[in-house]
């Protein structure tokens, strides 16, 4: 009982300590300084996300000192990627990094990034998403008062489950959890599973307790939200890629000066570019770490994998009046050359 009770107390605490750490403002900016919060759902360091977020702010807050001031809100204690969108428009919070299935109620064409085996390799996606034809599609975003900055890359996606997956036929009959995209939606379907849509603090929960059988996501996701806890083993399928839209609002842009506002923006670019360069590095770290819990890392054969992308690759069709063909064939370009 006793350990009952201070268990509570301590979930208490923790929520009380959370609380006041997302409302308070950032500590060590000084009066005059531009306040920059940076909102984000995955742990605060260990992942590509997180990791690229610490040193935006490190770079801002060492190049712009007396300038500006960026303090990160990592695990959701600020927002989670549902709210973080009209949060910014009403100026809570001036940078996030939601994932680009999360921006399907602005624009269709951002569902490009989650057609299945679309690239080949991690290296061919941060070569796209460095392009001026993936810059472009942020472009979309603007009418709705946001503007797209750049890409942070998380890696490719694998598959897990409550039972061993080795074929497509496998996941047949299972449950998926997705996230809010209907790409993923019908690409579980193509593998006569069901997806279910869950907030990514949800999953541990629902894989735990049975809600959903599986889940499809980066090694480093896996890894700091202890999915392989609750999974049979991961599949290396490599069978989608996990991007995320770095993203501010027009009003908080305008609202800098010229010089600020390029310095800014510089700074950004060159924060992006560098951390994209690292995922490949950060995701067999924690493709490692999973190895080194005890769980089970099941890798297919280039014969095993065909059949996942002959299942899979008719999504494409799908969706090609939403993205267009021409969008889907150049990005598929990149695959060839990287």
């Amino acid at each position: 009982m006793k350990k009952t009770i201070l268990a509570a107390s301590a979930s208490i605490m923790a929520v009380a300590l959370s609380f006041g750490t997302a409302n308070a403002d950032p500590a060590g900016c000084d009066d005059g300084e531009t306040v920059i919060k940076f909102s984000h759902v995955v742990a605060d360091s260990g992942h590509p996300k997180g990791d690229a977020a610490q040193l935006l702010a490190k770079n801002i807050n060492e190049q712009m000192e007396g300038t500006a001031c960026m303090e990160v809100f990592p695990n959701s204690t600020l927002y989670d990627d549902d709210k973080v969108m009209e949060a910014m428009l009403l100026g809570d919070v001036q940078l996030a990094a939601p994932s680009l299935s999360k921006f399907e109620a602005y624009t269709k064409k951002l569902r490009l990034f989650d057609l299945p085996f679309l690239f080949s390799s991690i290296e061919a996606a941060n070569a796209y998403m460095a392009s001026e034809d993936a810059r472009d599609l942020l472009a979309s975003l603007e009418d709705e008062g946001y503007v797209g900055l750049g890409y942070i890359a998380s890696g490719l996606k694998q598959f897990s489950a409550n039972k061993p997956l080795i074929k497509p036929e496998d996941a047949s009959g299972l449950k998926f959890r997705v996230q809010t995209s209907d790409v993923a939606v019908a690409m579980i379907e193509a593998l006569n599973a069901s997806a279910q849509k869950l907030a990514f603090k949800e999953v541990y929960g629902a894989l735990q307790t049975g809600v959903v059988d599986g889940q499809e996501n980066s090694w480093c996701n896996i890894y700091t939200q202890k999915f392989f806890e609750v999974q049979d083993g991961i599949t290396q399928t490599n069978h989608q890629l996990l991007a995320y839209g770095v993203i501010t609002s027009q009003e908080f842009l305008d609202s800098l000066d010229d010089e600020t506002r390029t310095q800014f923006l510089t700074i950004l670019t060159d924060t992006l570019k560098q951390a994209n360069q690292q995922v490949a590095d950060k995701e067999a770290e924690c493709r490692q770490s999973i190895l080194d819990a005890n769980s089970t890392i099941r890798e297919l054969s280039p014969e095993q994998r065909e059949p996942w992308v002959t299942v899979m690759k008719p999504v494409w069709q799908e969706f090609e009046g939403d993205i267009g063909a021409d969008v889907i064939e150049k990005a598929a370009s990149y695959s060839a050359t990287n």
